[in-house]
């Protein structure tokens, strides 16, 4: 099983800058997807970023510019810096690992709460 436990959420205002982190623990196989997603209140789940252990990475359109995802393999953690952070921005935001094989696993964190002031 596999435990991802995220942090650096919190209360910002608009323009600023906030930092999340995510580590993984557990049995981790080697080839793995981490990644990013938010939800804000009454909207759907949606992708921010994620980042492949080779480091490959993908954005969301509507963060591109602004948030840098990076990922630690020796540590299994993955940050997510967001710059210029909007009001329409406030969500949780999950922290997702995605196994990089057939039948592979998806395991999700509890999540931790954004608010963007304006």
């Amino acid at each position: 099983q596999v435990q991802l436990k995220e942090s650096g959420g919190g209360l910002v205002q608009s323009g600023e800058s906030l930092r999340l982190s995510c580590t993984a623990s557990g049995r981790l196989f080697y080839l793995y997807t981490m990644s990013w997603y938010r939800q804000a209140p009454g909207k759907q789940r949606e992708l921010v970023a994620s980042i492949t252990r080779e480091g490959s990475t993908n954005y969301a359109d509507s963060v591109k510019g602004r948030f840098t995802i990076s990922g630690d393999n020796a540590k299994n953690t993955v940050s997510l810096q967001m710059n210029s952070l909007q009001p329409d921005e406030t969500a949780v935001y999950y922290c997702s690992l995605s196994e990089s094989r057939s039948f592979g696993k998806v395991y999700w964190g509890q999540g931790t709460q954004v608010t963007v002031s304006s």
